[in-house]
Formats: C-alpha cells, structure tokens, sequence
C-alpha cells in the first residue's frame, strides 16, 4: 500500500512541476524583446506585440507587419549529494520554440493581428537510474498558443488591446516505480510508469492599455489570464512490473487538472535620443494559485492523489537598452532577475531551478528595406542550492544540491508592407 500511494505522488509531482512551474522557465516569444531583456509590454517596433501588449498593435508604422522567429534551447541540469556521494546530470535534447506574429491596421483606430507561439516546451532527461529515477527519469512538454487580437486608438495618446488564447498541450514522463534496484521486472529493466496527456486545450485571454503621455514616453500594462488545462481520459502505462504486482499495476487512464497562472506586466519605454531605447518592466506572476495537483485514477485499485505545491507570488524585473548604429543595423541588450515561486521543501528534480539571473544579447540587420533579419541570444544562471521535496507520503524526502544553466539562441525576421 505504501508503493501505492509513493507512486501516485511522485506521478502527480511530474506533471505538474515542468509543465506549470516553468522547470526552465526561459521566456522566448520574440526576437527583439529577448535582446532587450524581454522587455516589450510598452515597445512598439514589430508585431510582437501581439504577444507583449495587444494595445500597442495601432501604433505600428507600417499597414501590415509580420514578424517570425525560432529559438535553439541547450539546457543542463547537474545534481549531487554530498552524503552519499551521488551525482547526475541531464542530458537534453535541443528545444525550438517558435513564434509568429500578424498585425494589419484597419483604419487609424483599429488594428487586428494572429499570434501563434509556444510559450512552454522543453525536455528534461536525466541519466537512466540515476538516484532520483523514482521522481523523473524524462519528461516532454510541448504547448502552443493560437491568439487572434484586436487593438483599439482611444486618441493619439492612449488604446487598449484584447486577445483571446486557445491553448492546446501535451506532455509525456516516465519514472521508475521504486528508488530500489530490486524492483525489476521479467526482462530485468527496473519497474517505471509512462504517464501520457495528449490533446489538452483551454481558453484564456490577454489584455493591454498603452499610453503616450509625451513623445518620448510609452507606459503599458499587460494581462493575461490563469489558464487550466483539465486532462481528462488520459493514459498511465506500466511496464516491468513484478508478476506479483501485476494485478494492481494495469494500464488505465487518469484526469487532472493543470494550472497555468496569471500574469501582470507594466513597463515604460523612453526614447533617449531618435536612436536609442531603454525600457524597464516588471512583472507579476501568480503562483500562488498553484497550490496542489490532484490525480484521480479510473484504476480504484490505485488511490488518488493530491500533492502539495503551495507556490508564491514572484516578480521578474527586466532592464534592456537598444541603439541603432545605422539605418539598417540596431544592436540591444538587457538583463533580466527571475525569482522563483518553488518554497523550500517543495524542489524536486524536474524543476531543478533557483532564483535567476537572466544576461540578453541581439540586434536587427535590415536586408532590404521592407525585410529585417533579427538575432537574440540569452544566458540564463540558475543560483545554486541545497533543495529537496519533503511532503511525498511516507515522510519520505529527496533532495540534494543543484545547478542549472540555460543558453538560448534566437532567429528571426520582421517584414512590413
């Protein structure tokens, strides 16, 4: 009984945490804005705003903007623990985020766009039967987002943006049953579960206020809703299951609910010269409505679970400057401090994260006059700690030290017409 209920909560441990905690929370959903540092809630230079402030859509120069970009994510996780002397470390395989922005004006007043991106998506892979296998051997996210928006002028110095999301996700884990090496079945592979949600979709929205209180200034504020992705239906497989431990561990499905939480986002930009731009924003991110996952297994041989998160409210604070050093070429760069929502006793190893600090570089080459090319890149430092989950059921714990780090390289391209 005790394997039953350990099983349950380490399941519902790893979906939630990666998908819904960030894992590596690396925000990329433009090119230019992860130069600057990720600013962009009061930018107002390609349709990325799409994205960052639907408001800023009427303020577009040109009648019709596009803007596409995909994103190279090499991650590295690294685990020790002093005690017993045990180390591992992931090895993942390259993410690519995408993103594509529409914007076209309809008249003076209004503006109407399409923004489709992929704001979580990764993969964590740790060493097979490294000494945390019974919480994650592999996870796989993958979401996107489909947002049609519309922007509207009040007068020449403030609008108001309105999107609406549809977000549709899968994600994919495998764990082993038990952090013992005894636990194997007929083939001699330990005992693990493959947990599999396909096909998950919701609705949220995102709205935004932009205000041009002199030329130089811009002032935005951005929000987007909670989102939850209800699974429902979805398929647990079991594999190297002991004969002895067969009739209880039989495939079957499982629902839950999943939270993506709010965010609130204000930021100033300000025109220091006609050619160079600096922009401050901060945001908000309400973390606190992630407060367990709750498994309900069709199988009534296994017991539901609920697990405990109880996640915090947390703030990024992002600085980025731009400069153009000609009509065809503008340089940027940021920083960025994320802290992290996860409270002590509540790390486990599929968000291997700390507070971070986030170093940003890009620039835009215009290769014709309408067509530009844009480049990002970003390193993300993880701080080191000493973290572990204490509430599995039991009293059982793991923890250990951890270190992440992040490099992400960004391309894309801005065409107006």
């Amino acid at each position: 009984m005790l394997m039953k209920r350990i099983v349950l909560v380490t399941v519902g441990m790893c979906i939630a945490s990666t998908a819904f905690s960030g894992g590596y929370r690396v925000a990329l959903q433009g090119q230019k804005a992860t130069g600057m540092g990720h600013v962009g809630v009061a930018m107002t230079d390609s349709s990325e705003v799409v994205f960052f402030n639907p408001a800023g859509m009427v303020y577009l120069e040109s009648k019709a903007d596009i803007s596409a970009g995909v994103t190279l994510i090499n991650s590295v996780g690294k685990y020790q623990n002093e005690e017993t002397g045990t180390v591992a470390e992931t090895d993942n395989p390259i993410g690519t985020p995408i993103n594509l922005y529409f914007s076209r004006k309809y008249s003076d007043q209004i503006a109407y766009g399409l923004g489709i991106y992929t704001p979580y998506g990764n993969t964590v892979k740790w060493e097979k039967n490294w000494a945390g296998s019974h919480l994650l051997n592999e996870i796989s996210l993958k979401t996107i987002y489909v947002q049609p928006t519309i922007s509207y002028k009040i007068d020449d110095k403030y609008s108001v943006g309105f999107g609406i999301n549809y977000v549709n996700g899968s994600v994919e884990l495998n764990r082993n049953l038990s952090s013992s090496p005894l636990l194997v079945g007929s083939d001699g592979e330990r005992s693990n579960v493959t947990i599999n949600a396909e096909g998950i979709s919701s609705w949220g929205y995102n709205i935004g206020f932009l205000a041009k209180p002199i030329d130089k200034l811009r002032v935005g504020i951005s929000y987007r809703s909670k989102v939850t992705m209800k699974a429902r239906g979805q398929d647990a497989k079991f594999k190297s299951i002991p004969s002895s431990m067969l009739a209880t561990y039989t495939n079957g499905k499982f629902d839950a609910d999943l939270v993506l939480p709010a965010e609130l986002t204000v930021g100033i930009a300000y025109d220091m010269t006609p050619v160079t731009t600096i922009a401050f924003d901060i945001n908000r991110t309400y973390w606190s409505a992630y407060k367990s996952l709750d498994i309900d297994f069709a199988n009534e041989a296994i017991p539901d679970s609920s697990n405990a998160r109880n996640y915090r409210d947390t703030n990024i604070y992002r600085f980025g400057i731009q400069h153009a050093i000609r009509s065809n070429l503008t340089i940027r760069g940021g920083i960025y401090f994320d802290n992290s929502p996860i409270r002590n006793g509540y790390y486990a190893p599929e968000t291997p994260r700390n507070d971070s600090t986030g170093f940003t570089a890009g620039l835009t080459y215009g290769v014709i006059k309408n067509l530009d090319l844009d480049f990002s890149y970003l390193y993300l430092r993880f701080k080191e700690f000493d973290g572990s989950y204490d509430h599995l059921d039991g009293g059982a714990s793991f923890g250990g030290q951890y270190k992440s780090t992040v490099h992400a390289l960004g391309f894309g391209l801005n065409y107006r017409y």
